[in-house]
């Protein structure tokens, strides 16, 4: 029987020693964002500052690339800088500041301790999807206890709204007034983040409200402010404005599991986008919510992000597919590059967020890839 198995399985194992079952499938465009981007400490930089920046979101976006990509010791880099830069060593006790970068002194260091509740909210789904995913519990914990920490310090009742996360800790109300961005809101988080306490089931509830009555012609504002006896209104600094910001509401809602329940009326209401672009041919970098007039073409990255939300559009998704083959991932363009992970990644299937919000990675190599 020993013979038998040895000359039968043996080889077998071997084989599984060189090919991993769940081999991760290969992903160009990481391997370029990291070589970019990503410095060798962990530190995603932004380089069209001359301070060559590095925000909150940034390293929240390479957490969760990395963790797409099931690469580990690039995930625990970046995870470690951001909480000894960010956060002054803990996460669980400090919320990151949203800015570092050099400042006129020559000295690299905090520039705005000010927090940015998105990149809040996705360190710690990245580390809840990272404990189950990878089977941590330190990262588990971690999650935790930072979404603990964002739930005192950024989640506020607003009258005649609901319970809802703030931009940041500070300089988002005034006079009786909030001011929101709706591309802070990714309802499969606030999904996901529902298992762990019921509070954030309100928190979704009225952000899917957001989304649906700040788009009355189907175009998202960058931001939007509330006043409890008038309702929505245009925002002050940017008013009727759709762009950097916007962009990210269709990503984040054409990515949404196809059996969420929130889903179809959120396509329903941003059916107007999807006609624009498969009339015109490209995204519109900035577009005015109130009327529908759009400004110029939007990056390649815009067609990127509208990529899950054109899914049913057979012809305008080759345009942009092809629009993005056209446009290589460049080393001067932070944001657009993230963007183009997060839609290009998901068309190829390396992942999806199921309806429980959970991330969902094709580390069986079952992806379709077009790099």
């Amino acid at each position: 029987m020993a013979r038998l198995f040895l000359k039968h399985f043996l080889p077998c194992l071997l084989l599984l020693c060189v090919f991993p079952i769940a081999a991760s499938c290969e992903w160009p465009a990481w391997q370029q964002y990291k070589q970019f981007y990503i410095s060798d400490e962990g530190r995603v930089i932004d380089p069209s500052s001359p301070q060559r920046i590095t925000t909150s979101e940034g390293q929240s976006y390479g957490l969760f690339f990395a963790l797409v990509a099931n690469d580990r010791p690039t995930f625990d880099k970046l995870l470690t800088w951001t909480e000894n830069n960010l956060a002054a060593g803990d996460l669980s006790v400090h919320l990151p500041a949203w800015l570092w970068g050099e400042d006129d002194k020559k000295n690299w260091k905090v520039l705005d301790s000010n927090s940015a509740s998105d990149a809040d909210l996705w360190i710690a789904y990245d580390l809840l999807e990272a404990g189950r995913l990878w089977q941590s519990q330190r990262y588990q914990t971690l999650g935790t206890l930072l979404l603990q920490r964002i739930g005192h310090e950024e989640v506020v009742d607003i009258p005649g709204l609901g319970t809802m996360l703030l931009p940041g800790k500070i300089g988002f109300v005034a006079d009786n007034q909030w001011r929101l961005n709706p591309s802070y809101l990714p309802l499969q988080l606030l999904t996901r983040f529902s298992s762990i306490h019921e509070s954030w089931k309100a928190v979704q509830k009225t952000s899917q409200r957001l989304w649906l009555e700040t788009a009355p012609q189907g175009f998202s504002p960058d931001w939007v402010a509330w006043q409890p006896t008038k309702g929505w209104l245009a925002d002050s600094v940017k008013p009727n404005i759709g762009s950097y910001d916007a962009i990210r509401v269709y990503l984040w809602a054409g990515m949404l599991a196809d059996d969420d329940p929130h889903k179809a009326a959120l396509v329903k209401q941003f059916q107007p986008m999807v006609n624009f672009v498969v009339k015109q041919g490209v995204p519109p970098e900035k577009m005015d919510t109130a009327t529908g007039k759009a400004t110029a073409e939007g990056p390649v990255g815009f067609s990127a992000a509208l990529l899950p939300l054109l899914a049913e559009q057979v012809d305008a998704l080759a345009m942009q597919r092809q629009r993005i083959k056209d446009n290589p991932l460049t080393n001067n363009a932070y944001f657009n590059a993230s963007l183009l992970l997060f839609g290009q990644g998901w068309d190829q299937q390396r992942y999806r967020f199921n309806r429980q919000g959970e991330l969902q990675p094709s580390w069986g190599g079952q992806c379709v890839t077009s790099d």
